[in-house]
């Protein structure tokens, strides 16, 4: 599915506008064009490439599933490479999704496979705030875009600390094997974020930097707004992985002094079993010249020598916390 909006002079002329015509509406001035195209066919990003001039090593890039995000410049159009981000809380799975944005002087282009209905609520807030722009503003609606995508991060951070919070709980109060996966999958979760959030850092800190400037200084001031927002993000994924690496820690503790007592208390039954063991074996012996054999009360001394034997060591044990 592909939408195309022109703004111009303060409103949006057409939401209908034909793909051929695209290049014709690019040509004239204080126009700007957004396109955004959801599961594009080939032959309509031919069509694309032909109508933005785009580069087709860019087009490959951006049309790469799981790409590396990235910020490349071309000539004419800027490429960045920028990921969304979903939690399904029944499942405590995070699902990445691939945006893809062309930036030219007067046109966006968006490129995605899965739906994203954060780009349908930049889209609306852009219709309104465009009626205050008279020019073409093609980098703020960049920063639009990306500013949307990395604020979608924030509530999964605050998903993320909260069911963390819930495995610690599990974790002195009854843990099992579930909880032990659910660390797992975690961290492999917080290790995708990472390996997401490191490179769209260094994405940001490309559109702001000063020394090639891209766009002027107070669209990077912009920029510069997204880029403190995604560290936040960045240092909380970093936070949730020590603080999972420390759970999973505690409970390797729990687990080894737990087997800990339950080998001291399995030892110190054996010790009191083999001692009144002895007794018995002992006096279990069939040699004609036993001088116990033949006592009246042999049998009961056998027995509470056996029963001083256990309790002796059984408070022994108790005394040094083996039972």
């Amino acid at each position: 599915m592909i939408t195309v909006k022109v703004h111009a002079e303060g409103a949006v002329i057409d939401n209908d506008l034909p793909l051929e015509r695209i290049s014709d509406v690019l040509a004239t001035e204080n126009a700007l064009v957004w396109v955004d195209a959801q599961h594009a066919s080939a032959e309509e990003l031919d069509l694309l490439r032909a109508e933005f001039s785009l580069h087709p090593l860019a087009l490959e890039d951006a049309t790469v599933r799981h790409e590396r995000p990235k910020f490349e410049e071309f000539d004419g159009f800027l490429l960045i490479i920028f990921y969304a981000f979903t939690f399904e809380v029944e499942r405590a799975v995070i699902t990445i999704h691939q945006v893809s944005i062309f930036a030219g002087r007067n046109y966006i282009l968006t490129l995605h496979d899965s739906d994203m209905p954060v780009l349908d609520d930049v889209s609306t807030r852009w219709c309104h705030a465009h009626a205050h722009i008279k020019t073409p503003a093609a980098a703020l609606l960049v920063y639009s875009i990306v500013d949307s995508l990395v604020d979608q991060y924030l509530p999964i951070i605050d998903q993320l600390s909260e069911r963390i919070d819930a495995i610690e709980d599990a974790i002195f109060a009854r843990f099992d094997a579930d909880t032990l996966q659910q660390i797992f999958r975690l961290k492999r979760d917080l290790l995708l974020m990472r390996k997401v959030l490191t490179p769209e850092r260094d994405v940001l800190n490309a559109l702001m930097r000063r020394d090639t400037p891209i766009y002027d200084q107070e669209t990077a001031r912009y920029f510069q707004d997204i880029y403190d927002h995604l560290l936040r993000v960045l240092d909380s994924v970093d936070t949730f992985r020590d603080l999972l690496t420390s759970a999973l820690e505690s409970h390797l503790s729990m687990l080894s002094n737990r087997m800990n007592k339950i080998m001291k208390t399995l030892t110190g039954w054996s010790i009191i079993l083999m001692g009144m063991t002895l007794v018995a074996s002992i006096y279990g012996m069939n040699f004609v010249h036993m001088p116990e054999l033949r006592w009246q009360l042999g049998y009961l001394y056998a027995l509470g020598l056996m029963a001083a034997i256990g309790i002796g060591l059984g408070y022994l044990f108790k005394r040094i916390d083996w039972l």
